[in-house]
Parts: structure tokens; C-alpha cells; sequence
């Protein structure tokens, strides 16, 4: 069903509604409506890497998992997935009436917000700090999502809109201010993609104010959205956030008032009950029934496109889809390319052959927590780390394990004394060939505010420190000299200088998914190579970041930092040695105009975060595995413009394409550059050319001296003048 027609349908039905009844449906919690056949509906539901909180489902590795794939099939195809249960669960719960919070089909995810700063809890639900790859990877989920058909399969949301990522101790009250620049450059991009590319049904704003404005009620962003990117699904807010206007950023006096500011600008739906407060607010002559109209239409609007109303191909989905053994698959698979390899001097891939035995340490090998993350739903079965290797092993090898200590509590039994289970993990160490030891956070230490334990920093982290029981038990460890493998569960940056110097690999294993046991056992056997990137940068301390609280990209990411970092951004080992050889410029000057470029694909005049379009180039690229090892790896391209004044000083990742290159082999692939790349943002916020000389930096990694410390390569340049 094309929007028109929907709109049209939702503007008859409403047409029939009272005042009172238009007011009720623009909650979160609309209730029925039953003389006009309207049954209640939540809107409120989550899909960030699996269907969440509604019982079983999928579950896949967290999103910032998700984002070191930097695999936009793949993103798609979990998403798809995501969609498909999300139906299968609606259809099974509505039949019997049953239309509960997170039991509809409007998923407020994506969470496109830059992770601009390594202490912030929820950092782990987004795709990383770069806007290119953010864009990319969420374009592709909301379309896997949203789906192709006649009627929308579930409907995704962009959030949180703007410029959102810490501190959430201060999210209710705090201005977050950004330069016209920055929120061009930065913290707008992929919001832009999501609506002009991928048609975003829903976009939610956040809770803080952006530059005096709260999101919820901003005229600016409004302008951003509707004006120049023509958004024409709802907007919602974040939960409760409109309570915060008189509450916590004092622009309003009432409820009634702060009602009235976001309805008035742009805000459909209430995630909160302030909207009980719209009537109220129409008798006092602050809101026109035409706004409550127009909101109501737009809400409808979206449940005519989801055919809940007439009907959909969707509603013949059957349960059984919930958790099946493709699903599964895909989510093993998901894990496999998510996975980093950080350090690796010959120990992995582990062979069997070779052992005898293997200690299998550390808070997080059996834990369930630490494969979720946040915003997850229920599994029906956890592979934990230890669980995955036990079975992937069998009764081959002996295997000794000991949790070695609290995730971090000073002992593991109350009346022990600390540091209780140090002498166990040094017995298991020295008794076994190698040691697999993992540690790292769960959501209970980096999240939300309100939803974790660390309620002294609201879900932020202070410091890049693990905690202190597991530094001391990665110090016990470490003094056996048995060679060990540390396998790091956590959604964000944490200090590994301890650990690039005494250990013998390490791997960053994010939050892997409810079968990421079995994905870690296979990658360090070698049944799979590691091909997973950073998508963050891992720094060497905090002092040379701008304090938390300054929204400013001044020394922050890989894009504008001044000193070297301890794993750069778009960095990860394999098993293999692939790099690129050389590049070469494709480019057909009149095809492009034609609306074709090098690589035969269609150009777009609108999409500037599009592959291709008038003025963009594709590069031949001749790769090789010059290892032992068959592998995929991910093909990075960075743009440097070498006469503008207005470009970001370090080089920016401007396109991407993972590859599978078999050991020994030689081959050509073909990458398209977008037109964004010949671009900059000005001090306005305004993309445009402003240079005519550029660099392209073409490899498996960022062209920064770091990267080419740690991998021995260094990405091919070649030169462009537009």
C-alpha cells in the first residue's frame, strides 16, 4: 500500500473520531476505540538485535557487534529476520487479544546515535563513531526490516534524534551543544540517510536538549526532518522525556505546557503520559484540534501500512518462525564476522592435535549476560563461551575451569575472604596448555540509566579500567606463563595494555548472542578466520579526550584525534594476509552523467550517501592473500581532501565491501565511492565542494601509522582531481 492511499484511509477514519478519542491514540498505550473497530495497540516495542522483551525470540550480537561486521547484507538479512518473528508474534498474541507493550510491530530501533565517546553506557546499541558506516549498516536494517512488500512487514525507527550519547546521569537536564559543522558532519548524517534512503517510518527524539532546544519539541531538528528531508512518517519521543521539560530543562511551567510544546512541534506520539494533559491543553487555547488531527492521521497512517486494518501478506507468518534453525544460523554466522581479532603472535588458530589440555577462566566464560547486551529478548537455549568450547571439544581434551572471580565484587562467596577463587585460576593455568580467559562487562556495567547496577555513574563508565578483581586476575594468570587467549566481552573501549604485553592473543568478542559460545570455539580452532573491525577506536587513556560533557569533535574518533591510538578504528587481524596491491580510478565522465558510473550501477542526483552518482568514481582494486589461511576481511576506502581547509584532519571512510580471498589467491574487486566523498561541511552546515584535489587511501585498514604498525601494511594511495 503506497502512503497516499494509507493516509487517505487513515484521514477517513479519524475524520470519524471525537476530540477525546483523536486525543487517546497519540500514547504509547492507545487504547480501543470500539464503536469505529479500532483495538487497542502498543506502540512501543524493541528490535535492536532481536526481537526484545516479548518472550523467545533470536537472539543476535549487540549492535555495536553488528557494526564491527561492517557487513550491510547482512544487516539487512537481520533485520528481515527480526521482522519476520517480530510478525509471527504479533499474529499468535493479537489472536487471542493479547496487546501488551512489546507485542507490536512498530520496533524502536535503530539506535543510528554516534558513539562519539567511549565512556558512555550505551554506546554497545549503536553501529560505532563513524557516520559513514553508521549510515550504511542502519539504511540497510531499517530496509531489512520494513521490508518490500504490499504492506509494511514492521516498521523501524531512527533514534535518538539528535546529537544523544552522554552522560546519562545528566540526559534530563542537559544541553547538548554542537556547532552547525559538527551536527552536519557528524550527528546528522545517518538520521539523513535513514529518511531519504531507507523511508524511516518513525523517528524518535531524544531526551536531552540539542543547542537550547529539547529534541522532543525543537523547531530546528523539525526543520531538519520534514522541511529539507521531506520525513513523513511519526515522530515519538523517548520515554518520559516530555515530563522533562517541566521537571528537569524548566522551559515549560506545566505539564499541559510541555504537552502543548511538543505536539506543536512535531511530535505525534507520547512514549509517557504528559500527553494525558492535550485536552487540558486545547481548553486553554495552546493547541488547535487540527494539530491533535494531523498527529492522529500520521499515527494511523502507519497502522494502515502495516496492514493492521485491511490486512496483510504478513499475517499468515507462523509461530514457528520464532527461533528456527535458520535464524539460528544467522545469528552463529552474524557472530563469526563480528568477532576482532586484536593481537595474535602464532598461538590461534589452536590445534587440537597439540593439546592436551585447556583452562577455560574468567567471570564472563560462562556467563549468559555477557552475550546479550541490552534491549534483548529470550533465548531458548545460551552457548556461553565455556559451554561453546566443551561442546565443540567433547571428551578430546581436558578442560579445567574457574571463574577466577566476581564480574566485580571483591570475592565469590560472602563469607571467603577476597580475591577467593585467584588460587584456583593459577592451579587451572598451570595445569592446562593453554588458557582461555574471559572477561570483561555485561549491561549491569555499561547501559542505560535506570536499567544497570553501576547506578554511581547512571550506566556510563568513569574510566577504560576493567575492573579491579579482573585485573588482578588477569595478573595471576598472567604470571604462570601458560600462553593464554583473552577473549574481551564488552560493548565499548577498555585499557588492553596489560594484555597486548603478556598475552599471548586477544580477541574483542562484544556481545556476541545467544550462540556466541559456538562462534568463539570455531574461531579459535580455526574453523572460521576472525575478520571482524573495530568500529570505535580503542584509545590509551581519557586524557586526551575533551571532558564527557563537550559535544564538540575536536580530538574525538578516528577522524579528528591527535595521538596515536591503542587499536585504531576499521582495525582487526585474520587467520590469512590480505591486502591491497593496487588501485586503479574507473571512471566514465559521460556515463556518469549518463546516470551510469565506472561500475555500472545507477547513478542517484538525490542520494548523496549513495554508492553511486553524478561525479562518483569506482575503484579496481587488486587484492591478495599472501597467507596460509583462507579468509573474508573488509576492504576500507578513505578520503582525504587535500585543498580544503574545511576537511576533517585525518582521513574519513568513505566506502567498504567485505571479501573473501582463499589462500594464495589474487583478486580484482570493484568498489564504488559515493559522491558525499568529493564533499565537506561547512562552518554553516552546509555539504558542499570545496576542493578539487583528492586522496584515496585503499587497504584493510585506516592509512594511520598505528594500523601499519600492527598489521604491516599500509593502504595503496591514489590521487583524483574532481
Amino acid at each position: 500500500m503506497k502512503r497516499e492511499e494509507a493516509r487517505k484511509k487513515a484521514e477517513a477514519l479519524v475524520e470519524q473520531m471525537t476530540l477525546e478519542e483523536k486525543a487517546s491514540q497519540l500514547k504509547y498505550d492507545a487504547p480501543a476505540i470500539e464503536r469505529l473497530g479500532v483495538p487497542a495497540y502498543n506502540w512501543w516495542n524493541e528490535g535492536l538485535h532481536g526481537v526484545a522483551r516479548a518472550g523467545q525470540a533470536t537472539v543476535f550480537p549487540q549492535a555495536i557487534g553488528i557494526g564491527a561486521t561492517f557487513d550491510e547484507k547482512l544487516a539487512g538479512e537481520l533485520a528481515d529476520v527480526i521482522a519476520t518473528e517480530g510478525r509471527a508474534k504479533y499474529n499468535a498474541y493479537s489472536a487471542q487479544g493479547d496487546r501488551d507493550i512489546y507485542k507490536g510491530l512498530t520496533f524502536w530501533s535503530p539506535n543510528v546515535n554516534i558513539f562519539r565517546d567511549p565512556r558512555w553506557g550505551r554506546g554497545h546499541e549503536t553501529y560505532g563513531e563513524d557516520p559513514y558506516l553508521t549510515s550504511r549498516l542502519g539504511v540497510a536494517f531499517v530496509k531489512g526490516l520494513q521490508g518490500d512488500g504490499e504492506t509494511m512487514k514492521a516498521a523501524a525507527c531512527a533514534k535518538h534524534f539528535a546529537v544523544h550519547s552522554g552522560p546519562e546521569g545528566l540526559r534530563h537536564e542537559f544541553d547538548a551543544e554542537a556547532t552547525p559543522k559538527d551536527m552536519g558532519e557528524t550527528y546528522l548524517p545517518a538520521f539523513q540517510a535513514l529518511v531519504e534512503e531507507a523511508g524511516v517510518e518513525a523517528v524518535m527524539g531524544a531526551y536531552n536538549r540539542v543547542n537550547g532546544e529539547p529534541s522532543c519539541a525543537s523547531p530546528a531538528l523539525q526543520k531538519k526532518l520534514r522541511g529539507e528531508w521531506g520525513f513523513e512518517g511519526h515522530f515519538v519521543s523517548d520515554c518520559w522525556a516530555i515530563r522533562d521539560f517541566h521537571e528537569h530543562h524548566m522551559v515549560t511551567s506545566s505539564a499541559k505546557e510541555s504537552a502543548a510544546l511538543a505536539i506543536n512541534n512535531g511530535c505525534d506520539l507520547n512514549c509517557g503520559n504528559t500527553y494525558l494533559h492535550i485536552l487540558n491543553a486545547y481548553k486553554n487555547g495552546l493547541v488547535t484540534e487540527e494539530t491533535i488531527t494531523e498527529s492522529a492521521v500520521r499515527l494511523f497512517t502507519t497502522r494502515y501500512l502495516l496492514g493492521l486494518f485491511d490486512g496483510s501478506e504478513y499475517d499468515a507468518v507462523p509461530y514457528e518462525e520464532v527461533e528456527s534453525k535458520e535464524h539460528l544460523a544467522l545469528a552463529k554466522k552474524a557472530a563469526l564476522e563480528s568477532v576482532v581479532l586484536l593481537k595474535n603472535d602464532g598461538v590461534l588458530p589452536l590445534m587440537k592435535e597439540k593439546l592436551k589440555t585447556v583452562g577455560i577462566i574468567g567471570p564472563n566464560a560462562d556467563s549468559r549476560a555477557s552475550l546479550i547486551g541490552n534491549y534483548h529478548g529470550t533465548a531458548s537455549r545460551y552457548v556461553t563461551v565455556q559451554e561453546g568450547l566443551q561442546d565443540y571439544l567433547g571428551d578430546e581434551l581436558r578442560i579445567f575451569t574457574t571463574p577466577g572471580c566476581e564480574l566485580f565484587r571483591d570475592r565469590t562467596e560472602h563469607l571467603a575472604f577476597a580475591g577467593d577463587r585467584l588460587s584456583e585460576a593459577r592451579t587451572v593455568a598451570r595445569h592446562s596448555d593453554v588458557v582461555i580467559l574471559c572477561v570483561g562487562l555485561d549491561e549491569t556495567l555499561e547501559g542505560e540509566e535506570g536499567d544497570t547496577g553501576n547506578s554511581y555513574a547512571s550506566g556510563d563508565k568513569e574510566d577504560l579500567q576493567l575492573p579491579k578483581v579482573q585485573r588482578e586476575l588477569m595478573e595471576a594468570v598472567a604470571e604462570t606463563g601458560t600462553p593464554t587467549v583473552l577473549c574481551v566481552m564488552a560493548g565499548s573501549d577498555v585499557d588492553l595494555s596489560f594484555a597486548a604485553k603478556h598475552f599471548n592473543a586477544i580477541l574483542q568478542v562484544w556481545y556476541p548472542g545467544a550462540q556466541g559460545g559456538s562462534a568463539v570455539a570455531e574461531l579459535l580452532f580455526g574453523d572460521v578466520s576472525p575478520s571482524g573491525k573495530l568500529p570505535v577506536t580503542f584509545y590509551e587513556t581519557l586524557e586526551e579526550l575533551p571532558d564527557f560533557t563537550d559535544y564538540s569533535m575536536q580530538g574525538r574518533t578516528y577522524r579528528y584525534m591527535t595521538h596515536k591510538a591503542q587499536y585504531p578504528f576499521g582495525y582487526g587481524l585474520t587467520y590469512g594476509d590480505v591486502y591491497v596491491k593496487a588501485a586503479e580510478i574507473l571512471k566514465d565522465k559521460k556515463a556518469a552523467i549518463d546516470g551510469k558510473c565506472g561500475c555500472g550501477s545507477t547513478a542517484d542526483a538525490d542520494g548523496a550517501g549513495k554508492t553511486c552518482g553524478p561525479d562518483s568514481i569506482c575503484l579496481n582494486l587488486t587484492v591478495e592473500n599472501a597467507g596460509s589461511v583462507s579468509t573474508e576481511d573488509v576492504i576500507q576506502i578513505y578520503v582525504k581532501c587535500l585543498d580544503s581547509k574545511l576537511a576533517p584532519p585525518n582521513p574519513s571512510l568513505c566506502a567498504f565491501q567485505r571479501v573473501r580471498v582463499e589462500s594464495g589467491e589474487t583478486k580484482t574487486v570493484t568498489v564504488g565511492i559515493p559522491r558525499q566523498a568529493f564533499t565537506i561541511v561547512d562552518e554553516a552546515g552546509c555539504r558542499r565542494v570545496d576542493g578539487r584535489e583528492f586522496v584515496f587511501y585503499a587497504g584493510c585498514s585506516q592509512p594511520d601509522e598505528k594500523s601499519r604498525e600492527l598489521t604491516g601494511h599500509m593502504p595503496v594511495e591514489v590521487r583524483y582531481e574532481l
